[in-house]
């Protein structure tokens, strides 16, 4: 085999020519410290902050403290099998969460992995969790009314597309019902719910999980759980997941509902992570930018412009109270960012009323401008007879006497009380709220047992639906109560009450 010199040169070159010169820098650095979840990391240069950073055994972390020496992160994973001297690299991004259509109908962790059982999600897009809340100039005002399905609500405290409305009271007073009812309502209406659980039991997410299944909120709903299981770090991200996966939506022209249940324990997180990384405690043990983690989540609920789509991301936070106290400090910081309040209150709640909405407390400061024009007709001096009402009832116990004016507004208000009750998973079309609300404010059912109230009201309803469906719709699309409206409502009421009282 004869091999000629110039062939070999040839062969040579067009390798030389082929060869791709590649060096890739990876910022790396070195574990100096590690437990409790948090790393001590030396040598990560060019660590930005937020970075998501890569540890051995598939373990990621997230940079915090940017120090002169060294990097405080916290690890998102368990921290078995890493110890000291380990080598840290620096993936150069932040974190990311994927977002998409393949989230709807499933049950994600804070990083938006799938934790229900039913496979992988496609989805082809990412974005980060901490994005800028959109300006002032990319708004315009809540202009659209969210039907949350509950009447004390809707009608005294309604709630606009793209506000901020916090649930807050004491525990078990039926705050996560009211964001369930809240989401259950918006079947058919378009809105893509999020649910985010935070620091809940694992059982009670498996059980809103099962109960969204069996209402059929699921197939337009999302659930961002991190569990009380789970590590602070988790807890302290599934808010900003849930949110970025709703900007999706939103930056689509969407409407979005997202419930955060609930902001007291992603503030005991954070706190636990921030006293792990030794920065300075404040009130409450509660860092000092403990304010502004709840405020840049909450400024990202938004009703964009026309121009941007008119999209919304409508935020409704739950916080728990210790025995009732809303000057607390987290209390105090949520209700300052939030466009108004829900208040829950346990002595109503073991009253029987349920929801235990105290109306006197409880606002909604933007939410007005956006309730339907029939809604505000019948519901205008609900709250004031509401309020005569609790202050005669207080008045009445010392036993004295009370006039004829009294004792009519005192047996209305009872009537009134009775009509605001409500059971779980049971959400009501405005339409029907509307005509019950009449009855009741216009003095129809002064005739009426007390404890004949609710009978009364399911049938009236039904009755409705049989006899009178078109006054209902007459009601959602005019969305006001013409004359014509309220004659063939009184009609309706006068001729239901006559069957009701023959019958009783």
């Amino acid at each position: 085999m004869n091999i000629k010199p110039e062939e070999i040169t040839s062969i040579i070159k067009k390798e030389i020519e082929k060869y791709e010169k590649q060096i890739k820098t990876v910022d790396s650095g070195t574990i100096i410290q590690v437990g409790d979840g948090v790393s001590r990391i030396y040598g990560l240069d060019n660590c930005i902050a937020g970075e998501l950073l890569e540890f051995p055994n598939d373990v990621y972390g997230m940079a915090l403290n940017l120090e002169q020496d060294n990097v405080g992160c916290v690890l998102l994973g368990s921290e078995e099998g890493i110890k000291e001297g380990d080598i840290v690299k620096g993936t150069g991004k932040v974190v990311e969460v994927p977002v998409g259509d393949g989230m709807i109908g499933r049950v994600v962790n804070a990083l938006g992995l799938p934790i229900d059982g039913k496979g992988p999600i496609h989805t082809t897009e990412t974005r980060a969790v901490e994005i800028p809340a959109p300006s002032i100039i990319d708004r315009s005002s809540v202009n659209e009314p969210l039907q949350t399905g509950i009447k004390a609500i809707d009608s005294m405290i309604p709630i606009g597309k793209g506000q901020r409305e916090l649930i807050i009271g004491d525990r078990q007073t039926g705050k996560t019902a009211i964001g369930i009812d809240t989401i259950i309502n918006q079947k058919g209406k378009d809105v893509i719910c999020i649910y985010v659980a935070i620091g809940q039991k694992q059982s009670t997410v498996a059980h809103i999980v099962n109960t969204f299944t069996e209402m059929g909120a699921m197939d337009y709903s999302i659930v961002v759980s991190a569990t009380a299981a789970d590590s602070a770090p988790l807890q302290y991200l599934a808010p900003y997941a849930g949110c970025t996966i709703g900007e999706h939506f939103m930056n689509q022209g969407k409407d979005v509902l997202i419930i955060y249940d609930d902001l007291s324990k992603h503030a005991v997180a954070y706190r636990a992570m921030s006293l792990l990384l030794k920065r300075p405690p404040g009130r409450e043990a509660y860092p000092g930018d403990v304010f502004y983690i709840h405020s840049r989540l909450l400024e990202r609920a938004a009703k964009l412009s026309k121009e941007l789509g008119g999209g919304s991301l409508t935020a409704l936070p739950i916080i728990e109270t210790q025995a009732g106290d809303v000057t607390a400090y987290i209390p105090t910081n949520v209700i300052s960012i939030t466009d108004g309040q829900i208040f829950l209150e346990s002595e109503l709640f073991y009253a029987g009323q349920r929801p235990a909405v105290n109306a006197g407390i409880s606002v909604s400061r933007v939410g007005g401008s956006a309730q339907i024009k029939a809604m505000k007709q019948v519901s205008g001096t609900l709250r004031l007879e509401l309020a005569q009402y609790r202050e005669l009832e207080a008045f009445t116990q010392f036993g004295s006497d009370l006039d004829s004016d009294s004792t009519r507004r005192l047996e209305k208000g009872k009537r009134l009380v009775e009509i605001l009750k409500q059971d779980q998973y049971k959400p009501m079309e405005v339409g029907k709220q509307i005509a019950i609300l009449y009855a009741a404010v216009n003095d129809f059912l002064s005739d009426i047992k007390v404890s004949d109230i609710k009978k009364f009201e399911k049938e009236f309803l039904e009755y409705m639906d049989t006899h009178y469906r078109e006054v209902e719709k007459t009601i959602i699309t005019g969305k006001t109560l013409t004359d014509e409206v309220k004659t063939m409502l009184e009609k309706a009421i006068v001729e239901f009450k006559k069957i009701f009282l023959q019958e009783a």
